[in-house]
């Protein structure tokens, strides 16, 4: 842990294993957080704010720019660790690097547009708008994106004036130390960010309960995400919820079949499906369904499995062994009640957590899989008559996080840009995230956003002041 710029060893404390998920080799002890180091971090965090919330704009941006330099001169040391304790392609790691290097560059420019307001009142009168810093922030960041989700966590708080107290996946711990090192290195006081890890359960009631907190920021499942909110309702404090998906792709009968299948199929499977806008629920038109199961078969089957540092591998393990079994559970519950197994569907081998790349066909709907997001590497695959029915299917579920279309017919494209409830759509591409974009959901998948503008204003509040 990191607490008030000081790492804190094991010395009496619990530990957690980390675990190597390709060869389930132990990499090392990890200290967990007891209340008094809690307390230490909120201290810290109280002390942090007090100090960052008067930086000038150029400080901020230095440490942001500094930092973002930093994490390129570092770029294969991250990734290494990234693919070590998460399982993903040195490639994959690499590009999460980048999207850090360059969320930090865009919120180093975005704090010189914090801008207010002056309205227009009588003469002898004014009236301003203001932004400032929410306060104290608790960040709790998954292990699906070791560097990218504590680089979201870190860079808009920071970007602010706010401190955070970074609660990383105990899995992962050395890809978050490593983020918030090259902050540090490039200057930020060590009271402004604190990293701590323990029991989530415990971490965040402790947390949540203190009045130093002024918001939670929260990336994870759907159910951990309601709960987290009604603890964080007890103070009234803001949050930012990233929750859990289930990615529809339509996919109609007026596209390049061929060239939409080498594109989507690679985006499925990337980081083993753990990503919460993995592409999911293939909602494909009839005239070009069986063509479409039997391209992206091919294709499945054939991508290359194993350790994330092998030269020519395309899919790691799956993060840890909770995640295989899981995988298991929803494809024998969905084969069970009619779906087509195509590929996969079962471990590979007898070390480490991986798991094949799986397609399911003609998947009914009450199966557990077409209700529950299950992040990892399983495609569904099912055929629609027409597009009421496919944006129907789209719309089915509780979760709008992310969704994704292929169609040619302009007319079309503008129909479920307007009517696919979803915080982000895709349209005839895969990018779904960028930098200066906003990254959030709606429904079940949370609400606020990370990325863009529109995450830095979610770490400030608005103060309206009338002169006389």
């Amino acid at each position: 842990m990191v607490i008030a710029g000081e790492r804190i060893g094991i010395d009496h404390r619990a530990t957690f294993t980390v675990r190597n998920p390709a060869t389930g080799e132990a990499l090392g002890q990890l200290p967990l957080a007891d209340t008094a180091d809690l307390d230490r971090a909120l201290d810290a965090a109280a002390r942090g704010f007090a100090l960052w919330r008067h930086a000038s704009a150029a400080q901020r941006a230095d440490v942001l720019q500094g930092a973002a330099a930093l994490m390129l001169e570092r770029k294969e040391a991250l990734a290494w660790a990234a693919t070590q304790e998460q399982g993903k392609t040195l490639a994959e790691a690499r590009v999460e690097v980048m999207m850090n290097v360059e969320l930090f560059r865009f919120y180093a420019g975005e704090v010189h547009r914090l801008y207010g307001r002056q309205l227009v009142r009588p003469t002898g009168m004014r009236s301003t708008v203001v932004h400032e810093p929410v306060g104290p922030v608790a960040a709790f960041a998954p292990w699906n994106f070791p560097l990218g989700n504590p680089g979201r966590k870190l860079a808009a708080p920071i970007a602010a004036g706010c401190s955070v107290i970074l609660k990383a996946a105990e899995e992962t711990p050395a890809s978050a130390l490593g983020v918030l090192q090259c902050l540090y290195d490039a200057g930020l006081p060590g009271d402004v960010a604190q990293a701590v890890f323990g029991d989530p359960a415990q971490v965040s009631d402790y947390l949540l309960a203190s009045p130093v907190i002024r918001k939670l920021s929260f990336t994870g499942s759907t159910a951990i995400g309601k709960h987290l909110m009604k603890l964080a309702a007890n103070d009234l404090k803001r949050t930012t919820m990233e929750l859990g998906g289930h990615g529809p792709v339509l996919v109609f009968g007026d596209v390049d079949l061929e060239a939409v299948l080498d594109k989507v199929v690679p985006h499925k499977f990337r980081n083993a499906g753990q990503v919460c806008v993995a592409p999911t629920r293939f909602i494909v038109e009839d005239a070009i369904y069986d063509r479409f199961v039997a391209g992206f078969t091919q294709r499945a089957a054939a991508i290359r499995v194993g350790p994330g540092w092998h030269e020519g591998v395309q899919m790691g393990p799956m993060a840890n062994p909770r995640r295989p079994e899981a995988m298991e559970k929803l494809v024998g519950d969905a084969v069970a009640r009619g779906g087509r197994l195509m590929t996969g569907g079962a471990r590979i081998g007898n070390q480490g957590c991986f798991f094949a790349p799986t397609v399911l066909a003609d998947t009914p709907l009450d199966a557990e899989i077409m209700q529950e997001e299950p992040f990892g590497p399983v495609a569904l695959i099912n055929r629609y008559a027409d597009e009421a029915a496919m944006i129907a299917e789209a719309n089915r579920l509780p979760y709008g996080l992310a969704a994704y279309a292929w169609t040619q017919d302009y007319r079309r494209q503008r129909r479920l840009a307007a009517e696919l409830e979803t915080g982000m759509l895709a349209i005839n591409t895969t990018t779904i995230g960028a930098a200066d974009a906003p990254f959030g959901g709606v429904k079940w998948s949370g609400h606020g956003h990370e990325d863009g503008p529109e995450g830095l204003q979610a770490c400030l509040v608005t103060k309206t002041i009338h002169e006389g």
